[in-house]
């Protein structure tokens, strides 16, 4: 039946120091990251991008390639609307169908 050795009072006190000095490490490092992810993330915008403003039009028209998942990280929306916008920038002729298939769509900016 045994089971693990009953550790002294003076190892018991060198575990506890080590597993502080692991914690006070481990919130350092994390503390510094977590405050710069926390201002970066949140919750993606459900409200797509004006069609008619020029900027977006600009700005899409210099991206080479353009798929839902840019749309979306660089107009911080959600997925499913980045794919509408993009959809109805197919329909206005804003932007040309290359390839995809069921998942993903691949789209270039129209000449």
């Amino acid at each position: 039946m045994g089971g693990r050795k009953k550790l002294t009072l003076k190892q018991m006190e060198k575990m506890q120091r080590r597993l502080a000095e692991k914690r006070a490490g481990r919130e350092g490092r994390r503390g510094s990251r977590s405050s710069s992810q926390s201002s970066d993330k949140g919750l993606a915008g459900i409200i797509p991008p004006n069609i008619m403003d020029e900027k977006v039009i600009s700005e899409i028209k210099r991206m080479r390639v353009i798929t839902p998942y840019t749309i979306a990280s660089r107009f911080n929306i959600r997925l499913s609307i980045a794919k509408d916008f993009l959809e109805d920038l197919h329909r206005r002729g804003i932007i040309d169908y290359v390839s995809g298939g069921r998942n993903i769509r691949i789209y270039k900016p129209a000449d």
